[in-house]
């Protein structure tokens, strides 16, 4: 063996101070240059140990030398040799969203190579080198954030590229791929390894296990197994053909495109031979009507951004469809809109005789709320982040949701529990909290809460990503005792063997040359605004914020409206957009404002309601205290809207940079802005995940009464707080994988500095607060 890169002795890890151990009596050398593979059932520890290789935890006992530093020695962590270790060592975890620390892609890749203190003339090049490698660039000025699951792991993965790390370990980088961008990870690690990068890859993979030079197999803490690999090729790049059982070749029975991304049906290999089913009837009784029925549905999430375009698609009662597709193509966009968790822009939607939208000719009219707990009856939907899909404090708690929603209590729930927990291998952790389970258990959980509800349309979205090769069998098995029973299924799936399972496949968006790339990866030009210099921007504006509230009349108002309208103007970020940003705040304050009207007396009374004068001064007053407000947030949203919180928080550090001469952490307050502002629109999608899966289950959170919204309301705090609790974990862990060291020496790839437009902005500002001043002396 080559000289050891990772070396542990007599490691044991437990993560409820030793009542159970996740790792037991662990003994492993990692040679330089070895590519390795780590395997092994849902909650053996792979996870776990991939952490203690990468120095991203450590043990309760035993030694580990990492990058001949000993890291870990006499049951005490060394924090120096720790820090030095981290600046060898990429790791990419298995839920790339808490890797992502920025809002701009090239930022993100550069937060590493900045932190290791890399000159900014080297750090572009890094940059471009790896997204070159993931198949990402193009994307440099897109937000992680906004992207698919697979297009995310991949920004994570060139972030530890552009490190140049030593190792590199992996938790299951290609769970969220499609096979494409599968294939392109595993080229990518190859040639790594091949540059001498120790590569340590946790997979469920086999074919990817295959490619490793050694294979450790985990169960139940242990490494029991520890041996050479063979090779084996990887499944063919989308655009093959699905392999048949039969030995035939599964042929399209029929096409239809939309805009940019066509949509496809054909059989699978389970379909009998001889005539192939039309996407528009595939049942085999010709007169049965479609258990669901898309007509001509469109839909975006932004303007110019469309994910769906002209969509027919009609499903069979009892028929099982796979929907396959490259990453960020509109598939899990697709299964929202079935279960009514997205609206389209355009089109119909039916879903067991229930008007699920409704075309009017001028949009697409969303579902009534009397079908709301139809549909939900109807409709199962099993989510593609699984820890989001669950809210109670038990398993069991979790999976009764749905049924006693539909009613079930005492010994009738508990046996419909039962049910359906023992199939699914998760008897054994019924009174466990699903927060504490590993991410293959909280899904099979997830798809235990669905499958409690017995829907007569189950929707899958990547339902066997992260699970071993029992759990899979379990949900594979699952789905063809779904079919006996004639459950429609919709599987969302990366995976062509699984694919093998359904009736039909729907591929969206295969194109043979085409790179898949949204249509906002093209972007425009930075507006005026946008290109102002973050720390004369924050000022100015700031200033403009405050002065606000001395605007006392007509005219300063109307000066103070018409200058915003110009900014916006300049800002290219559309009124409609802003204004739909700050609508609730907006609200509040015109109800606020409006208080006004009833307590100002005086003044001329232009009316009376009962015994209260409205007066003129009322409705001056009024109208004064809601358009200060309305232009002060206004204000903050074109801020917000026209600098990321990268270079929001430069500005704020160079602001604050004077302060370090006194001692002041300034680099630290800026970074804890940075990630405060990254992490509130996550937390808040995770609000909504949440929302939605008690909706999906029947919960009265969206059609119940007012006080039952209310209490379904207070059981989403603890699921929420738990996910801050894991964002914050992982992000502390995702800070030590990219080298980052409080007080530490960093270089910047953004360089602020002050230009002609930001002298021109300033002035504008300062004729703006003139006329302000001007206006007072004249009233």
């Amino acid at each position: 063996m080559t000289s050891p890169i990772a070396v542990l002795h007599d490691v044991r890890f437990s993560y409820d101070n030793g009542d159970t151990w996740a790792l037991d009596d662990v003994d492993l050398t990692i040679g330089a240059g070895e590519r390795v593979a780590i395997v092994g059932a849902n909650g053996s520890g792979k996870s776990t140990l991939g952490r203690l290789i990468a120095g991203l935890a450590a043990p309760d006992s035993g030694t580990i030398d990492l990058l001949d530093e000993p890291v870990f020695r006499d049951g005490r962590a060394n924090a120096s040799a720790y820090r030095a270790a981290w600046h060898g060592i990429g790791a990419v975890f298995q839920n790339p969203e808490d890797q992502i620390v920025t809002t701009v892609t090239e930022d993100d890749v550069a937060f590493g190579p900045e932190n290791l203190g890399v000159p900014r003339e080297r750090i572009g090049e890094r940059i471009g080198t790896a997204l070159r490698r993931v198949g990402m660039d193009g994307f440099e000025a897109n937000d992680p954030t906004r992207m698919s699951g697979g297009q995310q792991q991949r920004v994570a993965i060139a972030g530890m590229l552009a490190m140049r790390p030593r190792m590199l370990v992996l938790d299951e980088p290609t769970a969220m791929l499609d096979e494409s961008g599968r294939e392109e990870i595993m080229r990518v690690l190859g040639e790594l390894h091949d540059h001498g990068v120790t590569i340590v890859h946790i997979t469920h993979a086999e074919d990817e296990a295959a490619l490793a030079d050694r294979v450790i197999r985990m169960d139940h803490g242990r490494i029991v197994g520890d041996g050479v690999s063979g090779a084996a090729p990887l499944s063919p790049p989308y655009g093959g053909q699905l392999p048949s059982k039969r030995g035939a070749t599964a042929q399209p029975s029929s096409t239809f495109h939309t805009i940019g991304s066509p949509l496809r049906g054909e059989p699978s290999a389970q379909q009998t031979e001889g005539s192939p089913r039309s996407i528009a009837s595939t049942s085999e009784s010709p007169t049965s009507s479609p258990i669901i029925s898309l007509s001509h549905v469109s839909f975006s999430y932004a303007k110019n951004t469309p994910v769906l375009t002209d969509v027919n698609l009609t499903i069979e009662p009892g028929e099982t469809v796979a929907i396959m597709g490259h990453n960020g193509c509109g598939k899990s966009t697709l299964t929202r809109l079935l279960c009514a968790l997205e609206a389209p822009n355009r089109g119909s939607i039916t879903v067991d005789g229930i008007p699920v939208a409704r075309d009017t000719g001028r949009g697409a009219k969303p579902l009534r709320r009397r079908d709301r707990k139809r549909l939900r009856a109807t409709i199962g939907y099993v989510m593609q982040h699984p820890e989001r899909q669950l809210f109670a404090e038990t398993v069991a708690e979790d999976v009764a949701f749905g049924p006693r929603n539909l009613g079930l209590d005492g010994s009738e729930l508990d046996e419909r529990v039962s049910q359906t927990l023992k199939p699914l291998g998760l008897s054994h952790l019924a009174g466990r909290s699903p927060f504490d389970l590993s991410g293959g258990q909280q899904r099979m959980v997830a798809i235990a809460g669905i499958l409690a509800w017995r829907p007569k349309i189950l929707v899958m979205d990547e339902p066997t990503s992260s699970l071993d090769t029992s759990a899979t069998q379990r949900i594979h098995t699952l789905i063809d005792d779904l079919r006996t029973q004639g459950v429609t299924v919709i599987i969302v799936t990366h995976d062509r063997a699984e694919a093998e399972l359904a009736d039909r496949v729907i591929t969206l968006g295969d194109h043979a040359d085409d790179d898949h790339r949204p249509a906002e990866s093209r972007q425009p030009r930075p507006s005026f605004i946008a290109a102002l210099d973050p720390r004369v921007k924050m000022v100015l504006f700031l200033i403009m914020m405050f002065t606000a509230f001395a605007i006392g009349t007509p005219m300063q108002l109307a000066v103070a409206a018409l200058t915003v309208t110009l900014i916006l103007a300049a800002s290219r970020l559309g009124p409609v957009s802003v204004l739909h940003s700050v609508r609730m705040l907006l609200a509040l304050f015109v109800v606020m404002s409006a208080l006004n009207v009833f307590f100002v007396r005086t003044g001329t009374p232009l009316a009376h309601i009962g015994p209260i004068p409205i007066t003129d001064d009322g409705l001056w007053t009024a109208l004064v205290y809601a358009g200060r407000l309305a232009l002060v947030v206004i204000l903050g949203a074109i801020m917000l809207g026209t600098t990321t919180p990268v270079r929001l928080t430069d500005a704020f550090g160079s602001l604050l940079s004077p302060l370090s001469r006194i001692g002041v952490h300034t680099g630290e307050i800026a970074l804890t802005m940075s990630l405060a502002l990254r992490f509130i629109p996550t937390l808040t999608q995770e609000t909504r995940d949440v929302i939605d899966a008690q909706s999906a289950r029947g919960g009265s959170i969206e059609s119940g009464t007012p006080m039952q919204r209310l209490q379904a309301l207070t059981a989403i705090i603890v699921p929420v707080f738990a996910g801050a609790l894991r964002h914050a974990d992982n992000l502390g862990l995702a800070l030590d994988a990219r080298s980052y060291e409080g007080g530490a020496h960093r270089t910047h790839y953004r360089m602020m500095r002050v230009g002609g437009r930001d002298i021109a902005f300033a002035g504008m500002v300062v004729v703006y607060l003139a006329a302000l001043i001007a206006l007072a002396f004249i009233a």
